[in-house]
């Protein structure tokens, strides 16, 4: 039996370089300085009596062996993580510190409508937002570096629990007075291949979009450049083509103060189901469907 076992503080350190690939963003990311990260990973390494990091001057490379210690330590911080979750959660519901991530698209359209009320009627609860694409929000939970993800289905999410929101509408956003501006909803057939702008490659949004319309050559055509949907509300208001939006946004008054005219998108698949998952067999499953239902009523 080994006479040494890895402390939790070595393996967040090895794998806050195996995520930044630089010795520096590791620190930063670890809240302590670039020496005392350095000094635990090669403690790490010495009493394990193995190496894990080739160093160079420019480039952080882990062995082979190091790629799968990295693995490894990923399930067991989550363990560890799971170890506090059973302990908060044996205390009063709801209360804590709880991580979540959002991504670009629900963030800024539901959490103003929720924050307030949830900061007012559960202030034992810290909550800690992280925004991030559907991909990168996945990982994160994953990898323990959050407990629960505010997303847009369908997405691939692994094996995850979760609870339903709400569903939300697709739109069509075009400048007011277009010619083509029918009285209520728009057949993907209108859509000009060669007009529609879309969020870039990472959003969930615009695979839901795409699916919608079911159109192969939408996905050739649009142009893939927006970084947020109100980048995208202002290139439409500009006359520089029509995009999609959910209908939260909507609601949330993005196209105030400009000329874009939204219309729902005819489709037997024009929506996106707004969920909350989180890691199957989580001890804080409650807490996750208590959040889930006052995300629900906000």
């Amino acid at each position: 039996m080994s006479t040494y076992l890895p402390t939790i503080k070595q393996l967040q350190y090895l794998v806050a370089l195996h995520e930044n690939g630089h010795f520096g963003r590791a620190a930063e990311a670890s809240f302590v300085s670039q020496s005392t990260l350095s000094a635990g990973i090669r403690e790490l390494e010495s009493l394990l009596g193995v190496t894990l990091v080739e160093r160079s001057r420019r480039v952080v490379r882990f062995t082979s062996l190091g790629e799968q210690v990295v693995d490894k330590a990923h399930r067991l911080l989550r363990e560890a993580e799971e170890l506090s979750d059973l302990v908060q959660a044996s205390g009063k519901p709801l209360s804590g510190t709880l991580r979540m991530s959002v991504i670009p698209t629900i963030a800024p359209f539901l959490l103003p409508r929720v924050l307030p009320r949830l900061r007012r009627e559960r202030p034992d609860l810290k909550l800690f937002l992280r925004e991030e694409t559907s991909h990168d929000a996945v990982e994160s939970l994953q990898h323990g570096r959050v407990d629960c993800v505010l997303l847009a289905l369908p997405f691939a999410t692994g094996e995850v629990d979760s609870a339903h929101i709400a569903e939300d509408q697709l739109f069509v956003a075009f400048p007011k007075d277009d010619p083509r501006d029918p009285p209520e909803t728009i057949p993907p057939a209108m859509i000009d291949e060669g007009r529609l702008l879309l969020l870039e490659d990472g959003h969930c949004l615009k695979e839901h979009a795409l699916a919608a319309c079911n159109r192969p050559e939408l996905r050739a055509s649009a142009t893939m450049i927006g970084t947020s949907l109100h980048t995208l509300v202002q290139m439409v208001d500009n006359d520089l083509g029509v995009t999609m939006l959910p209908q939260m946004a909507i609601d949330a008054g993005i196209l105030h103060e400009t000329d874009v005219v939204a219309r729902p998108l005819k489709s037997k698949v024009a929506s996106r189901e707004i969920a909350l998952i989180w890691r199957k067999n989580s001890p804080r499953a409650a807490d996750f469907k208590l959040l889930s239902d006052e995300l629900r009523a906000g």
